[in-house]
């Protein structure tokens, strides 16, 4: 029995699949012709999950012209039907992942790719249990200049951020509240709201969840629904990863821990330090800042986030509650004990983000890594070395690195490098009220 047949208000069915940018790519369908898909899936070309931010071909994939732009078999995903508050209420997301026809999963499919990850664990015994802190801000972007919104309830404009203010989201609680309703009818585990260190910017906490793709659905779930929601309520909301100069930057910060098969995590022991397990991970984690940097800061604004004391780790480093390291280990009961990665803002692909994570983490057991110590103090104020602040040199590294190609599958490795190269080519004749008019409502 089809998820139609208890939901008949459902009108129009989003065919929608994941690209490299983060964006949804795919088709509407009445819903009545829905469950073919349900059944035998839909097909558009493999080049959709290779578009440049604009969602233009990029020149020079052999995806397009060399390959004939064949298609790609999209079939459900796990997760199935999703409604979709934003809009009238008769509309409903099925998210949808590629397959080659001979039922091989498309290598440049994002959600393929943390799907390896995932099994690669399982494999070993274990399971990534994952979280993710989504920050965002509310904007009106009414006027040529970006603006923190009204107040619906006194009509005024806060001038200043207020970390931690109840009174700042009381005044955009019917926002929030319709948030957090949606969040329950598309079964986001949306936990604490809080205001930020920025005027208008906002973080919501999505519970720990021992799915890796479920994590990832969950983050790119709530991309879509927040940036609509604040639509229907005449706002703008926007992850760029810094959308105003003065103002601290957006970040995606994703904790995860592991878990064995008898459900026991494996980064805990009796005492405040943990495992050998947590600090091969750490120890991975880090050695694959600087060559997956483009997955962390993935657009030209993203660098623009990453400065010294603007609330965004710079050094390449880990330390114990600490937040200006790049790498903490909150506090917490020994036995919660986890990684949290600070380094994305919040304009990333949440597949590619949770792949590079988890990929380097798990090479990081294979190899049996060791971190450096951790480090005491502001990480701003020693000399470490340093997460890359050039577009340009993100991509090469990530082009060229053989860490990366052991994490990623060559074909996504590729088109994502000529998709970045494609968009700083043409980024470089924007002009900067240009490029923020492009990433606000995409990335």
């Amino acid at each position: 029995m089809s998820w139609l047949d208890d939901n008949p208000h459902i009108k129009s069915v989003r065919t929608a699949a994941v690209d490299l940018n983060g964006q949804a790519r795919g088709k509407r369908t009445p819903s009545r012709f829905a469950r073919r898909i349900e059944e035998s899936g839909t097909r558009f070309p493999a080049s959709a999950l290779n578009l440049d931010i604009w969602g233009e071909d990029v020149e020079d994939s052999p995806l397009v012209f060399e390959e004939g732009d064949p298609d790609g078999l999209l079939r459900p995903t796990e997760r199935g039907y999703v409604p979709m508050p934003w809009l009238d209420g008769t509309s409903a997301l099925l998210p949808v992942w590629m397959f080659k026809d001979n039922g091989d999963p498309f290598e440049g499919d994002a959600r393929h790719a943390l799907s390896a990850i995932q099994n690669r664990f399982a494999e070993r015994g274990l399971r990534p249990v994952v979280a993710t802190e989504m920050e965002f801000y509310l904007v009106d972007d009414s006027e040529a200049d970006l603006r923190v919104p009204r107040s619906p309830r006194s009509g005024k404009r806060r001038i200043g951020a207020e970390s931690l203010s109840l009174r700042v989201l009381d005044a955009f609680d019917a926002f929030f509240n319709d948030l957090y309703d949606a969040c329950e009818a598309m079964d986001i585990p949306a936990e604490a709201a809080m205001s930020e260190v920025g005027p208008g910017q906002f973080e919501i906490n999505l519970q720990h969840v021992p799915d890796a793709l479920r994590a990832a659905d969950d983050a790119w779930f709530f991309k879509m629904l927040t940036r609509g929601l604040a639509r229907k309520h005449k706002m703008a909301a926007s992850f760029m990863a810094k959308p105003y100069p003065d103002f601290a930057g957006n970040g995606l910060h994703v904790h995860f821990s592991l878990i064995n098969e008898h459900g026991r995590n494996v980064f805990a022991n009796d005492t405040h330090d943990g495992t050998k397990v947590l600090y091969r991970a750490i120890a991975g984690c880090l050695q694959a800042i600087p060559d997956c940097a483009l997955i962390f800061a993935p657009h030209a604004n993203s660098y623009e986030r990453l400065v010294p004391e603007s609330h965004a780790p710079t050094g390449i480093c880990w330390a114990h509650d600490n937040r200006t390291a790049s790498i903490r280990v909150p506090a917490s009961e020994f036995q919660a004990r986890r990684i949290e990665h600070r380094v994305a803002g919040g304009d990333v692909n949440p597949y590619l983000l949770l792949t590079a994570i988890l990929g380097a983490a798990l090479i990081g057991l294979e190899d049996d890594m060791r971190p450096p110590p951790a480090i005491e103090g502001s990480a701003y104020d020693q000399p470490l070395p340093q997460i890359p602040v050039s577009w340009e040199a993100s991509i090469d590294a990530f082009a060229g690195s053989e860490l990366v190609r052991r994490i990623f599958p060559d074909a996504l490795v590729d088109n994502l490098v000529r998709t970045k190269r494609q968009e700083m080519h043409y980024m470089a004749e924007l002009t900067p009220a240009e490029r923020l008019e492009l990433y606000l409502d995409t990335v």
